[in-house]
């Protein structure tokens, strides 16, 4: 979910060619989430290999990745580990909402409601921890780096961005920003038209780009005072408060200085476990002996992993093949400039 910061938030459009030459640290599991809801049937079933095994999210990893390494754009795919504590709540309401939009796809498809059927299979979307060993093993035989952070994904991204070692975090979620992300990069893994929900309407997607001291310039707030404004809509880690959209959260804290004295406005008690919080974004759990390098990619390994066990058209990955082979990262006196970090 993240913290819903849409209608605060300045941001501007960019196009992907912009990023040309950048490291960009995206997401992972927020890219591989994109792809198992987005690409699938007419009827909401994934793509599926002959075994019936999923193949959505790597067909989504794999052509995006090239699309974006044709442009020079170099990615770093960071991985979630561990969710803290905190979390567990979240977790739990996002695997009731699963199970709900389950038995209603299966309602929808017995009637033939196919469209209807569709919206709520998206909503079912599970990443197993055999798609995440399928998606690093993808990225290693493209010579692609991957990071696999300790805890929360977004927080590592915003590390290595924080750190220099990227220049911006990719990701669809606002979290970034509350993790200190200096850019974050929104609509990164995704492009062209999307689809409204529920409504046969489609809406053009492109690239943004958000400053996190224009956040701070435009919202007269600091990085503290944007978790706490976080707190008051909701993050992960808690429930926001009845009637506290972004902008009243704004108003709030800009008018009160903190949370503690907004919340006591509304004659609301302050609880230590905000304090825990403002730290998860503060001193969040990172892995600092990360390296990153891209490396030539392994032409045969990829063929036989795509096509031989995943069942994908041969010609098709070939192709992609030869573009990602002729990318400027990958060519002689590129592999590894600017790659190592630690």
């Amino acid at each position: 979910m993240g913290v819903d910061l849409a209608d605060i938030i300045p941001r501007k459009n960019i196009k992907l060619e912009d990023l040309a030459g950048k490291i960009i640290a995206i997401d992972a599991y927020n890219a591989l989430y994109q792809y198992l809801s987005a690409i699938r049937q007419a009827d909401g079933t994934p793509l599926m290999n002959r075994l019936g095994q999923i193949t959505s999210h790597i067909s989504g990893l794999f052509y995006r990745t090239v699309n974006l390494v044709e442009l020079g754009i170099k990615p770093v795919y960071v991985f979630d580990g561990r969710p803290p504590s905190l979390k567990q709540k979240e977790l739990e309401r996002r695997k009731k909402l699963k199970e709900e939009a389950e038995e209603k796809y299966k309602e929808a498809y017995e009637k033939g409601e196919l469209k209807e059927a569709k919206s709520y299979a998206m909503r079912t979307v599970r990443l197993s921890d055999e798609m995440v060993e399928d998606s690093k093993k993808l990225l290693s035989l493209m010579g692609i780096p991957y990071v696999e952070s300790p805890s929360e994904g977004e927080a590592q991204a915003a590390y290595l961005a924080i750190k220099g070692d990227a220049w911006a975090a990719a990701s669809q979620d606002y979290d970034s920003l509350l993790y200190g992300a200096p850019r974050l990069v929104r609509n990164l893994t995704i492009s062209g038209k999307r689809k409204l929900p529920r409504v046969e309407a489609y809406v053009e997607i492109s690239p943004e780009l958000i400053e996190l001291n224009d956040v701070f310039n435009s919202l007269h707030i600091n990085r503290e005072q944007l978790i706490e404004l976080g707190i008051l809509i909701g993050t992960d880690y808690n429930e926001g408060f009845e009637g506290i959209g972004p902008k009243r959260a704004l108003n709030l804290i800009t008018t009160y200085g903190n949370l503690k004295k907004a919340l006591s406005s509304l004659n609301i008690q302050y609880s230590e476990e905000y304090e825990r919080i403002k730290k998860l974004f503060l001193e969040p759990e990172v892995r600092k002996d990360y390296k990153i390098e891209w490396t030539y990619p392994d032409e045969k390994g990829i063929i036989d992993f795509l096509c031989s066990e995943k069942d994908f058209s041969e010609d098709r990955v070939k192709n992609a093949i030869q573009r990602l082979r002729s990318a400027s990262i990958f060519k002689k006196g590129q592999t590894g400039l600017e790659a190592w970090f630690s």
